[in-house]
């Protein structure tokens, strides 16, 4: 039984299809279907149960699953513990960035990082929070940059910054004239949310303690873009409720429609998120250092309440 065995195993369960499986190992369908079979042959059991569409694993096959991920997962640290003897910070590194999240703080630390981190070759995708979750418990993700805590038992949490939340209110508006709000200013008949399946929208949601949107409303608009929401803002349609670093790029127009929340200010948790099993940590603290290091002048507010990015459970 070998590494590569394993890792077919692994590929055969995960897409429930052998040929599927052979085209993300590289290797023929033949290959890796007579490696599989050799395992089977050397256990004296069946891990897959061919006979169903899609392929399932059988009861002992998901048993040998979860033993085979643990122990693909530290063959991969030992070339962690080799790279972190050597100084060695280098090679792929996969990291997913929640969409409210990644056009703000992407810009602000990518360009350090290549820079001081060459040989890393950062491969970056926009998830939301679900897709982040079952990517890095399948080992699809190195780490995320996601909104927290996410209660998940095999994952990782290091908080990397707290981000409150800033009110964007048009002239007109009852609150425009006051210089801070208080929760108790929001209502969320007239807020204009990001769609459903963002953490962002969960937030708001939990800081109005209330997720019964009115269905009387005249209209209700749900959008995947905040400049969307700005724009129909201002057009008085409701107020809406931004990340303070989208804040930081507004026109200076638009900046003047914006509302802070009175202490303790509403805001969300940001952390570098990663397994437990913490392979290619060297990778993770590097990523840390420097995104600490960009969003340290940039979010000064410290009396915060921290408002949870999931859904409240009905």
């Amino acid at each position: 039984m070998t590494i590569t065995q394993l890792k077919y195993v692994l590929a055969v369960a995960e897409h429930k299809n052998f040929t599927l499986a052979a085209e993300k190992c590289f290797v023929t369908q033949p290959t890796l279907s007579m490696q599989i079979q050799k395992i089977e042959e050397e256990l004296g059991i069946q891990i897959f149960d061919r006979t169903k569409k899609p392929i399932q694993l059988t009861e002992i096959g998901q048993k040998i699953v979860n033993q085979s991920k643990n122990i693909v997962n530290e063959a991969d640290r030992i070339q962690d513990i080799v790279d972190q003897q050597k100084g060695f910070i280098g090679g792929e590194f996969r990291l997913g960035i929640i969409p409210t999240i990644m056009p703000t703080l992407l810009p602000m630390f990518l360009n350090n990082f290549i820079k001081k981190y060459p040989k890393v070759k950062l491969i970056i995708e926009e998830l939301n929070t679900d897709e982040i979750i079952k990517r890095l418990n399948n080992g699809h993700l190195d780490a995320a940059i996601s909104a927290t805590p996410l209660q998940e038992e095999k994952i990782k949490e290091v908080v990397l910054y707290y981000e409150p939340f800033v009110a964007y209110i048009p002239e007109g508006h009852s609150s425009f004239q006051k210089q801070e709000i208080e929760i108790n200013d929001l209502n969320l008949d007239e807020i204009l949310l990001l769609q459903d399946g963002h953490c962002f929208r969960d937030g708001i949601l939990n800081l109005c303690k209330n997720t019964d949107i009115n269905e009387k409303a005249h209209f209700q608009i749900e959008s995947g873009s905040f400049e969307t929401l700005i724009k129909l803002a201002d057009e008085g349609l409701g107020t809406t409720l931004l990340p303070y670093l989208h804040t930081l790029d507004l026109k200076e127009k638009d900046k003047l429609k914006l509302r802070h929340f009175k202490e303790p200010k509403p805001a969300r948790e940001v952390s570098l998120v990663f397994p437990k099993n913490e392979l290619k940590i060297h990778i993770i603290d590097a990523l840390r250092t420097t995104i600490a290091g960009v969003v340290k002048g940039a979010i000064v507010f410290q009396n915060v309440e921290i408002i949870s990015p999931l859904p409240q459970k009905k």
